[in-house]
């Protein structure tokens, strides 16, 4: 899962640092940029040492599961351009429920500590525990809503073997929370050339009404 350079991903950066405005403040502009950058790779890195951390664990322990959310979305669109891929800050990951004990036992060798905290189930780091930087856990074969996903579905296998969720069911997800990050997410995949006819087809009419509304925002 190599990432693009900072230089190379955000050519605004040069461009920022060396025009005519910056000028007076060049000097401070490029350190606040440099520093900018560097914390961006860093969580990169990160999340994605975690993301091998825990699907590594879950295949080897034979647990079924499927990256979702916007990692997913990031690592499809990461194999169409790279540069238009946006990072996310947290790993999803849909698992069944009677699974549970399973993965905290799986999860446990590799630092993870099972936790459900205000109705959400996630694994957190063990050393350095915290909400924010956990795997959100998302449960298959429970409808919350009539639109959600029943089961797993065959998955996207990446180079490193991390199990996605299809573009198709990122496409219903999204859809179906519709929140602000969700329609920016649909809107890059868009973008990417990965909502073909045929996913759109086996949409409901009112998630179709949806697609079609986050295309006229454009």
């Amino acid at each position: 899962m190599g990432q693009t350079p900072s230089s190379e991903r955000d050519p605004l950066v040069a461009l920022i640092a060396n025009s005519p405005v910056a000028a007076p403040h060049s000097r401070i502009l490029k350190q606040y940029l440099v520093i900018s950058a560097t914390a961006y790779d860093q969580h990169v890195e990160q999340l994605f040492q975690v993301l091998n951390r825990i699907t590594t664990a879950l295949r080897a322990a034979g647990i079924e599961h499927r990256v979702v959310g916007g990692i997913a979305v990031f690592l499809h669109i990461s194999e169409r351009d790279p540069l238009a891929a946006r990072m996310t800050r947290d790993i999803d990951l849909a698992v069944d429920r009677r699974d549970l004990e399973r993965l905290a036992e799986a999860a446990r060798p590799h630092g993870f500590e099972f936790r459900h905290t205000a109705g959400v189930d996630m694994l957190v780091d063990a050393a350095s525990p915290s909400a924010r930087s956990a795997v959100h856990l998302v449960m298959v074969r429970e409808k919350v809503r009539p639109e959600y996903a029943e089961d797993f579905s065959s998955p996207v296998v990446t180079r490193e073997g991390v199990l996605l969720a299809p573009v198709s069911d990122l496409v219903h997800m999204k859809l179906t929370s519709y929140r602000l990050k969700d329609r920016l997410h649909i809107q890059d995949m868009d973008n990417a050339g990965l909502i073909t006819a045929q996913m759109e087809a086996g949409l409901s009419g009112e998630l179709r009404r949806r697609l079609e509304e986050i295309r006229t925002e454009r």
